[in-house]
């Protein structure tokens, strides 16, 4: 009997810049995952093109409720909801289709590889072993590169013992963390598959559980989260409105010298971004952007 893989539904919105950020949160309501693209023609990477608004499903979307929400946002800004299409994809075999675009990824130090690749490691890296999947994070996405970036630098500069890995999707980060600093960390997100995933890709890694430790956590809300604290380092590639969320939180869970890594974030949200974390007395230290998306490394 062939393999049967879950049904998928896409949300798509064609809409402005300032309609990503206006809509987001709809379709975070509605979707598993949630992206944002821009057809950038200029390649300035400015925020003026085409953008693109996406959520992806395992049970079919509600198209009325979708809609009802669409206008209510929509009529509190004074605008006009976009066109919603919701689109069945076809049941396809979707891990074996991204390992055959998922070549291996350099990001500073890290040398994220599939168990596909049969090549000769690099010297001197660290290998990060990461099959795409059904959790975020296999190293491809603009905002994991970035993070890893961010960590390279400050693994050149500083020491960690308590790290934290928050929304770790596949745990690609938290992985990168504990080889990089053979300390142990705390990889949480909100989803059970992306917990389970995690795990299993630190088992996969040499670094499972004490090393790297996942739970299921609903942002800070788990106890565990704050018995662990203060951190020296906290991850978080999630999105925009989450990472304003969490600002208090954050500040809260820090060690006086430690530092955060932002991601999840277009350029052009930076601001947005900055202005919860700065009044809570957290600056901005450093910023990477790769491909329009921005990293940002926070701090006292």
């Amino acid at each position: 009997m062939p393999p049967h893989f879950p049904d998928v539904w896409r949300l798509r919105l064609a809409v402005t810049a300032e309609g990503v950020e206006l809509f987001e949160g709809v379709f975070e309501r509605f979707a598993e995952a949630v992206t944002m693209f821009m057809d950038d023609r200029s390649g300035r990477s400015d925020g003026e093109g085409d953008w693109h608004l996406e959520g992806f499903a395992r049970t079919p979307p509600d198209r009325a409720a979708i809609l009802a929400a669409l206008e209510v946002v929509a009529a509190a800004a004074g605008t006009a909801a976009p066109p919603l299409e919701i689109e069945r994809l076809p049941s396809l075999d979707w891990v074996a289709a991204n390992l055959r675009d998922f070549p291996p990824i350099d990001a500073g130090r890290f040398f994220v590889r599939g168990s596909h690749w049969t090549g000769r490691m690099p010297e001197g890296r660290i290998e990060l072993l990461m099959d795409a999947g059904t959790a975020f994070g296999s190293g491809e996405h603009a905002t994991t590169r970035g993070c890893l970036l961010a960590l390279d630098r400050l693994g050149r500069r500083r020491r960690a013992r308590r790290v934290l890995d928050l929304g770790c999707g596949s745990g690609i980060l938290g992985i990168a963390m504990a080889k990089m600093w053979a300390c142990p960390v705390l990889a949480t997100d909100i989803d059970p598959a992306a917990v389970a995933v995690a795990a299993g890709n630190a088992a996969a890694n040499g670094v499972r559980a004490p090393r790297v430790t996942a739970l299921v956590s609903d942002g800070w809300r788990h106890p565990a989260l704050a018995r662990r604290a203060p951190y020296d380092v906290v991850v978080a590639n999630i999105l925009a409105r989450p990472l304003c969320r969490f600002a208090p939180k954050l500040a809260a869970h820090l060690a006086p010298d430690g530092v955060a890594v932002l991601s999840g974030l277009l350029d052009w949200q930076e601001r947005m971004v900055m202005a919860p974390h700065e009044r809570q007395g957290l600056c901005l230290k450093e910023r990477l952007v790769v491909d329009g998306w921005a990293t940002l490394i926070v701090g006292r």
